[in-house]
């Protein structure tokens, strides 16, 4: 070969590496371009790629129920007033500090005993009452609060109150007599609720509520007149028994 030849060899060698150079470098560009994001038109934007949101799930949560708190009963002697001036129920009356009388009258009324709301006020003579103070007051008497009183013409005095030493006109202790009744009863003393009778009979009571110095005076039957007399003989001898 001559050398003319060879060189011309050389030549086509070289040019057809560099045609292979350029035909790898055109195919890059070619992938480069599948990949590129088109180019906006002048004035346009392109949107973002919408990205899915996947939203949390929603997990419910229990809330607490939160019973209100009954406020404290406030009780002063003007609490307490003529004895007919409260709703009376068979032999006794009744009233509630906390101005819900329906519910009072309803637990009063009912056939099968229950609990007496808060504020709930129990009289059967002018001297004496209880009252249903709020939840916690004394789990000992089912937060009744017990009164003994001295009443006189448009006055009245709180002699004594409290839950387990309180004492009735007789001088026996309340709460031992209200804790005989059955549960069902909440403590409040009729006839068949469990209590062991004190002496008052119905004929007693009567007059002595007719009798209530804070209420216009009326004119008693003559068994009421009777009535008054035994009762006032029964505290005599009360009191000669417990050394009075």
């Amino acid at each position: 070969m001559t050398p003319r030849c060879a060189l011309l060899g050389l030549v086509l060698v070289l040019a057809g590496g560099c045609a292979g150079v350029s035909s790898k470098t055109a195919a890059a560009a070619a992938a480069e371009a599948a990949f590129r994001p088109p180019a906006a038109a002048p004035g346009i934007a392109l949107a973002a790629p919408v990205v899915p949101v996947v939203a949390a799930p929603v997990i419910p949560v229990a809330v607490p129920v939160v019973k209100p708190v009954e406020a404290p009963v406030e009780i002063t002697e003007a609490s307490f007033g003529c004895i007919r001036d409260l709703a009376p129920v068979r032999d006794f009356y009744v009233g509630n500090l906390a101005g819900d009388l329906e519910a009072t009258l309803a637990a009063a009324n009912g056939a099968g005993g229950g609990a007496w709301p808060v504020g709930s006020v129990v009289q059967l003579v002018p001297g004496e009452a209880m009252v249903k103070r709020e939840p916690g007051f004394s789990a000992a008497t089912g937060d009744w609060e017990f009164f003994q009183l001295d009443v006189h013409a448009g006055a009245t005095q709180i002699a004594m109150r409290g839950t387990g030493q309180v004492t009735d006109a007789f001088g026996g202790n309340c709460v031992s007599c209200h804790s005989q009744a059955e549960a069902k009863w909440d403590m409040v003393c009729e006839a068949g609720h469990g209590c062991e009778p004190t002496g008052m009979t119905p004929m007693m009571a009567k007059a002595l509520q007719n009798t209530d110095p804070r209420c216009g005076r009326l004119v008693l039957p003559a068994a009421q007149l009777r009535a008054l007399s035994d009762h006032a003989a029964m505290r005599v001898a009360a009191a000669r028994s417990a050394g009075r």
